[in-house]
């Protein structure tokens, strides 16, 4: 599932074939036969990823901000974040579920990303079968152009479950509770792999408001991180695991630049930003992620101050 994903990936970011068809129509193999993922979906998801990354929507009632870090109220990346739900309360307070997710969200991150891609495919199905969208953006989309390849994507879909079903069951052997034991961590376990990439590549960097982020190149840099070999893992080891992600700034500036031309872009971004006075970040997977660890209990132990200072919470 986690190299399907790279590969989904490659071909919709149009880095393969000339004719961008092509690669929606490898993408949709890749991203809705093998993954169980709708290709309109992830596009509408990632182009808005990729355009403003790591910036904060403006309210908690707007989706003008990264979708990627639009995660409240289970994850908070900045006190400011973890605020912004007290506009949907009556009273103006934190609820009991943001207090409970924020102020432990460094201990529920792991469990968490076990059960992203449960997430995932449940808004890429209902999206392909119009049954809602998951954000007001793909509404719009949906509203304004509707499915792009509404049949393949469907058929896709279908394809997927059939086949995902079959294998999980051992084509009719295994009992109904192994298969849905092996459904399960089959999904979760290839969620996780997928998703501490993503958490890599721009967890724990700069997050930024509308109206106070820098321009577009050291907007892609100073929140994005780099992954390099370490602890133990060799980088060729990194390369097969990240799937080109390792480049994760350089891949932002450069959307559609094959990742096998990847380790002679980021030469020449690295110099770049060094002749600018701008950090390009890299960290190996260990210390990447004790870092999104730490930023997480940071913005944790930051909320929970706030709060108490506002009187009792019992």
């Amino acid at each position: 599932f986690q190299q399907c994903g790279w590969l989904a990936h490659d071909f919709l970011h149009h880095q393969v074939f000339r004719k961008r068809k092509y690669g929606d129509l490898a993408g949709i193999f890749w991203g809705n036969v093998m993954q169980g993922y709708s290709v309109q979906w992830w596009k509408n998801k990632h182009n808005g990823h990729h355009a403003v990354t790591n910036l904060h929507s403006s309210s908690a009632l707007t989706q003008d901000g990264d979708p990627d870090i639009d995660t409240m109220p289970v994850l908070a990346w900045s006190l400011k974040q973890a605020q912004s739900y007290r506009e949907l309360s009556a009273d103006g307070k934190d609820t009991a579920l943001t207090k409970f997710f924020v102020s432990n969200q460094h201990i529920l991150y792991f469990p968490i990303l076990l059960v992203a891609r449960l997430s995932w495919m449940n808004e890429s199905f209902k999206l392909a079968f119009n049954l809602g969208a998951a954000t007001e953006n793909a509404a719009l989309e949906m509203k304004v152009r509707g499915l792009q390849y509404p049949i393949l994507e469907r058929a896709a879909i279908i394809l997927h479950y059939i086949w995902m079903f079959s294998v999980s069951s051992g084509f009719g052997r295994f009992s109904f509770l192994y298969s849905v034991m092996y459904f399960m961590i089959a999904t979760c376990s290839c969620g996780l792999l997928l998703a501490i990439v993503f958490g890599l590549g721009h967890n724990g960097m700069s997050t930024y408001d509308a109206d106070n982020r820098p321009d577009f190149w050291k907007l892609q840099v100073t929140t994005t991180r780099n992954v390099i070999g370490g602890h133990g893992f060799s980088q060729a080891f990194v390369d097969w695991f990240c799937g080109g992600l390792q480049y994760q700034v350089d891949h932002h500036l450069f959307p559609t630049l094959p990742r096998h031309n990847l380790a002679k872009a980021h030469k020449l971004v690295k110099s770049f930003c060094k002749e600018w006075g701008v950090q390009y970040y890299e960290a190996d997977m260990v210390v990447g992620t004790i870092e999104v660890l730490q930023h997480l209990k940071k913005v944790g132990n930051q909320f929970v101050a706030d709060f108490l200072l506002d009187g009792p919470t019992m």
